[in-house]
């Protein structure tokens, strides 16, 4: 498995959709309804884009969990970036949501099939800091190298660097908060919305950081380690070509297949020599998604990668020696202890 790129991803196909309108105030990217069209049509139609980054996933060869979601009081439960992370050794983030109508995005179904599917070890609720105002929501506020083990953030309503810090505490990062803000000086509601980064490549809007010795050290950090640093322009960004995620796919043969995830949006902002710094590490792979984008999301913001081992499918058999060892019969219930027969 890839420290940075996972091959296993959840989606929430979220039957109910449509923008959010609390979370409109300080999202900038998100946009209102087009003239006349329903809620009804909204939703029937991103649905259809979340069926096709489902399958754009599945044909590159990355494994896809996918839960349905029909309660029309969770508009934004197709991003569950924001209120999920997960982590190897067996670690699982749960984060402060700062809309009140999102906090019942967090699901125990979700958290049971990671339990029952992958290795588990501790989950982490910071979910308990919404009554004291402080949020943090997971891979939206932060933007993780798990390489290099740091956690980027755009300071926000949404990434509050007190909790980011225990986050940082508990999981082994490093912190490297920084002010960003667009042209009219309106903070960058989300960081993932400026920055993405793969294992060697990432694409970050340098220019939006607003102090020029923080935008350095960034930009160095991204780089220590050989990863090429893709730097996008603002107006790139407010066509989602930060909002990108690297995975890791199987080919038909089996082979391992690096992919970027984006919009078609996203990737048809791109330069040609910006596709190309992509192109080096890993395929793009692009869908079109407009509905989803106008709650001011795109293609990573609908993803939870999962970054757990797998457990086995089914119990592994014993191997020669260990039945050599073993060769005392036992009850079926294991108890032969217990009655005298070990």
């Amino acid at each position: 498995m890839s420290a940075q790129a996972p091959s296993a991803v959840i989606l929430v196909r979220a039957e109910k959709f449509v923008p959010n309108p609390a979370t409109a105030a300080d999202n900038a990217f998100q946009r209102d309804l087009p003239d006349g069209q329903s809620d009804e049509a909204t939703s029937a139609q991103a649905l259809a884009e979340m069926d096709a980054v489902a399958d754009a996933l599945l044909a590159a060869g990355v494994t896809v969990h996918v839960f349905p979601d029909e309660d029309h009081t969770r508009p934004d439960s197709v991003f569950p970036n924001n209120w999920l992370s997960t982590h190897a050794g067996g670690y699982v983030a749960v984060y402060p949501m700062y809309a009140s109508n999102r906090r019942h995005e967090r699901r125990a179904d979700v958290l049971e099939m990671l339990k029952s599917s992958y290795r588990v070890q501790t989950i982490i609720d910071y979910s308990g800091l919404e009554p004291d105002g402080i949020f943090l929501e997971g891979t939206g506020a932060m933007v993780l190298d798990h390489v290099s083990r740091v956690a980027y953030a755009a300071v926000s309503h949404r990434a509050d660097t007190h909790v980011l810090e225990r986050f940082c505490a508990d999981f082994s990062y490093e912190p490297m908060a920084f002010e960003a803000v667009d042209s009219d000086g309106v903070p960058v509601y989300h960081t993932n919305v400026i920055a993405c980064i793969g294992t060697d490549v990432a694409l970050v809007a340098l220019g939006m950081i607003r102090d020029a010795d923080r935008r350095e050290q960034v930009r160095e950090r991204l780089s220590v380690n050989g990863r090429e640093v893709v730097d996008l322009t603002e107006e790139q960004v407010r066509e989602f070509a930060g909002n990108a995620v690297e995975l890791c796919g199987r080919t038909a043969q089996g082979r391992k297949r690096y992919v970027m995830a984006m919009s078609g949006r996203a990737r048809r902002s791109l330069r040609p020599e910006q596709v190309e710094a992509i192109e080096r590490s890993c395929e793009i792979v692009a869908v079109d998604i407009p509905t989803i984008e106008l709650a001011g999301g795109s293609v990573r913001c609908m993803i939870a990668g999962i970054h757990l081992d797998p457990r086995p499918v089914v119990d592994p058999e014993p191997t020669a020696t260990a039945e050599a060892i073993d060769d005392d019969p036992h009850t079926a219930d294991g108890q032969d202890v217990a009655q005298g027969l070990g």
